[in-house]
């Protein structure tokens, strides 16, 4: 199995797919958020509640009967944190914030902080906590629904191979090394160069590196620290965003990062670099498979991208011969039905046919939910089987098929009214993606302008740009069917701009863009908004 990844990238949103074997697996997207000058670490309105963020906040109300509290972080709603999740060195934490508060002219290296005593699983939350008290929280569940995001007092920094904790000094090494020997090198090797007051989780991938990598990664992560605490230190005003994860592209590397990619292909220069330098950093033999990607053509669209995720999500989504599923998603779960659809019948009965169209069901499944990347509770409605050995064969390729998943599942066998039941790990909204086009002319009325006059329309937009706004260097993006149209014969109408407005008028085809429906870019990637008064009330 190969793997690509494509990322696009634009001031307002980035974009990322995953492709085994050409397919679509994985797909996330994430607004990107400016923030303005002398604010780069603030907690401004728009401020994205990605999982891994660190925030300086303040306790807002303590709830002892759920034992429990609510934390201002800047949020609309304020973040949820139980007593459980202080963490055991919580009051170590608590007593080096008070320090590093209190004295902001030297800051206290951790090394010479000093450990408290480990906090117990039985305790109340009122005995450590007061309202209005200063508290140093990490985002573990973003915002879902009417929640707020979900927090923790157990800091911690990943990385490729290590996970570095504050305030522990415990070395853990991922079960899946399964050698003995390789788990007790690692340990040692960990235990020399890790700081005083710092504990560490040894990653699957850090098997068989050398101490120098892992040394290298160390240092980064420890800098992270010290980085943060200075901002703790020379915060004023809270809420504050003390440390911001890494790039959304470099974090899915982080965890997705194997030998097995071919491509990575990146169409914005920034993050090209960074992705460029990620790789370089965790394996400079594989760097070259990082590429700048400079074509006409937007990049899903040119790796047909946009046409799979148009197919994929949706309510309904056909995946065998007719058959199909129709996923519904609640506040409480999802519920996926499964149906035969207009589906041949299998020469060999029924009950063939029923297992045939459960077992290719299973499959895209496990494709939607790391797609979508769904969580909480799944039930799933297959197709009645009657005999045993059929219902254990299902629950048996389900398992298979989620052994790809990096979340965290649990999948229970068919009930005895047909039913899978499946918890899948949750930290963010699972992923939609509207596959509706809207008239972008009429917006519902029935009625538009004749589509003969459309390309009048591009054109006094066009005339406004370079004439009136002075812009000469600018991209318009149009169905592809419209494309076809302006550039059809020698003396084409996309010719005819060019030579009255100039060769900076470019046109590209874009498979996501309604029928009538248009976009204009100026050279940097930022939409231009050519909108009449009419579309945008």
């Amino acid at each position: 199995m190969t793997s690509e990844l494509f990322i696009s990238a634009n001031p307002k949103k980035i974009s990322i797919a995953l492709t085994e074997d050409k397919r679509l697996m994985e797909f996330q997207e994430a607004t990107q958020v400016q923030p303005s000058e002398g604010e780069t670490t603030g907690v401004g309105p728009g401020a994205s509640y990605s999982v891994g963020n660190i925030y300086l906040a303040k306790v807002r109300k303590l709830m002892p009967g759920l034992n429990a509290c609510f934390v201002s972080a800047g949020h609309e709603r304020d973040s949820f944190l139980h007593y459980l999740d202080l963490g055991t060195q919580f009051l170590s934490l608590a007593k080096y914030l008070k320090q590093v508060r209190s004295n902001k002219k030297e800051i206290l290296p951790i090394a010479k902080a000093h450990i408290e005593p480990e906090l117990g699983k039985e305790g109340s939350i009122q005995d450590l906590l007061q309202q209005g008290q200063e508290m140093l929280v990490q985002v573990v569940k973003e915002p879902i629904s009417t929640k707020g995001p979900r927090m923790t007092c157990e800091i911690s920094f990943p990385g490729r191979y290590l996970v570095l904790i504050p305030f522990q000094d415990k070395v853990s090494v991922s079960s899946k090394i399964k050698s003995g020997a390789e788990r007790a090198r690692l340990k040692q090797v960990i235990q020399s160069i890790k700081p005083k007051n710092f504990g560490v989780i040894v990653r699957t991938v850090a098997e068989g590196k050398r101490v120098a990598e892992l040394d290298t990664e160390m240092k980064v992560l420890v800098g992270r620290w010290e980085e943060a605490i200075s901002r703790v230190s020379a915060a004023k005003e809270l809420p504050v965003m003390v440390y911001e994860e890494t790039s959304r592209a470099v974090g899915m590397l982080r965890d997705l990062f194997n030998p097995s990619y071919e491509n990575i292909y990146v169409d914005n220069e920034q993050v090209f670099q960074e992705v460029k330098d990620y790789v370089t950093l965790i394996a400079p033999e594989r760097a070259n498979i990082v590429k700048q990607y400079k074509g006409n053509l937007p990049i899903f669209d040119n790796f047909d991208i946009t046409r799979q995720i148009k197919s994929s999500f949706g309510k309904v989504v056909s995946f065998k011969r007719g058959a199909y599923l129709i996923i519904e998603n609640t506040e409480a779960l999802h519920v996926v039905d499964v149906n035969s659809g207009s589906r041949n019948r299998n020469s060999d009965g029924q009950e063939a046919n029923a297992l045939d169209v459960n077992l290719g069901a299973a499959d895209e499944l496990a494709r939607q939910l790391r797609l979508r990347d769904m969580g909480g509770i799944i039930v799933v409605d297959f197709i009645d089987m009657h005999l045993a050995e059929d219902r254990q064969k299902l629950y048996e390729r389900m398992c298979e098929n989620m052994k790809q998943d990096r979340a965290r599942h649990n999948i229970l066998p068919l009930s005895k009214f047909g039913l899978m039941q499946i918890t899948r790990q949750r930290v963010r909204p699972a992923t939609e993606v509207n596959i509706d086009e809207t008239c972008p002319t009429c917006h519902g009325k029935g009625t538009i302008k004749s589509s003969f006059m459309f390309t009048d329309v591009l054109e006094s937009k066009i005339d406004m740009l370079v004439n009136k706004l002075n812009i000469r260097s600018f991209t318009l993006h149009v169905h592809p069917y419209v494309m076809a149209y302006i550039t059809q014969g020698l003396w084409s109408i996309r010719r005819q701009w060019q030579m009255k407005y100039g060769l900076g008028v470019r046109i590209i085809p874009s498979q996501k863009l309604a029928f009538l429906q248009y976009e204009f870019y100026d050279k940097k990637g930022n939409e231009i908004d050519m909108k009449e008064e009419i579309e945008m009330k």
